[in-house]
């Protein structure tokens, strides 16, 4: 049988390490994934997902993701059948990571979009110049054809080795 997920999306929540009775490191988190589609006139919906990260993956999330980061993920399905406080009996339906990635931050994106809005204004000013004054090209260097002399002819009639 095949069990594989693999998300992108930003943590809903500041990721929690906590450390199980026998010392085993387990974190868990909420993710929000953008559908991939939009009805007309609406805006684009997200579903929720509930993440789970054991030991060094769980230590990775911690220590280098938090709210609103963009993350990674690949893992698998995993189901939790519990009953609640008031003997109400639930299932609880999350993702078990094995591997999280980055992706970038909210910061990040915002200072790679303001440096390539930059940058864009820079150029079309730059372009705007250069239109309005035209340069005589310097130190140019000049090319020459070769001549025909310049190339042999190869032997192809025989056969080739293999």
């Amino acid at each position: 049988m095949l069990n594989v997920v693999a998300l992108m999306g930003r943590l809903v929540y500041e990721p929690e390490l906590k450390t199980t009775p026998s010392g085993i490191n387990v974190c868990s988190f909420r993710v929000a994934v953008d559908r991939s589609f939009t009805r007309q006139g609406e805006e684009r919906k997200a579903d929720f997902i509930d993440i789970v990260a054991w030991r060094q993956t769980a230590e990775f999330v911690c220590k280098y993701f938090q709210k609103g980061s963009v993350i990674a993920i690949e893992g698998s399905l995993q189901t939790t059948s519990y009953q609640d406080k008031n003997g109400n009996n639930r299932t609880k339906v999350e993702v078990v990571a094995s591997n999280v990635s980055f992706c970038g931050s909210k910061a990040a994106e915002r200072a790679v979009v303001k440096d390539f809005d930059q940058q864009t204004a820079n150029h079309v000013q730059e372009a705007k110049v250069a239109q309005s004054a035209p340069q005589k090209p310097q130190n140019v260097p000049e090319y020459s054809q070769g001549s025909a002399d310049d190339f042999s002819v190869i032997d192809d009639s025989e056969d080739l080795p293999f």
